[in-house]
């Protein structure tokens, strides 16, 4: 990972804000990566026209020492479900990345479409149609 080719780069920290950890998180224009271990190294990416749903947590410990937990769900198969723990600025982390998405999707043209399941989405929206129409 070229930290002079990333837009954000980040590492995992303790619960106290110390970065001890051997975990390191980069954002690029296309790509997410999350590269784990000392002396055997493993470096995993998402691109970023892959995400699906982005979520921010933020336990008392980490509210207090300015941090958060970043989740961020994907259809790819290396990392379907990750998360960027412990991060400092976690807040302006997760909107960074959700325009970083946005735009890629518009750049390679790709759209996500979201799905109701067959009967009980239907039934659920008419049930509360005709509920409505009642009153």
């Amino acid at each position: 990972m070229d930290r002079t080719k990333l837009k954000w780069y980040a590492r995992k920290r303790l619960w106290c804000r110390l970065p001890w950890t051997f975990t390191k998180y980069g954002l690029s224009e296309d790509r997410i990566f999350v590269e784990t271990g000392l002396l055997n190294l493993k470096q995993k990416e998402v691109r970023l026209y892959r995400v699906l749903n982005i979520s921010l947590s933020r336990s008392l410990v980490q509210r207090i020492f300015g941090m958060g937990t970043v989740h961020i769900d994907s259809n790819d198969k290396d990392l379907e479900c990750f998360e960027l723990k412990n991060i400092l600025d976690s807040e302006n982390v997760k909107e960074m990345i959700s325009a970083a998405v946005e735009e890629e999707r518009l750049r390679n043209r790709v759209s996500t479409r979201e799905f109701m399941s067959g009967d009980v989405g239907e039934e659920g929206f008419e049930d509360a149609t005709d509920g409505d129409m009642e009153h």
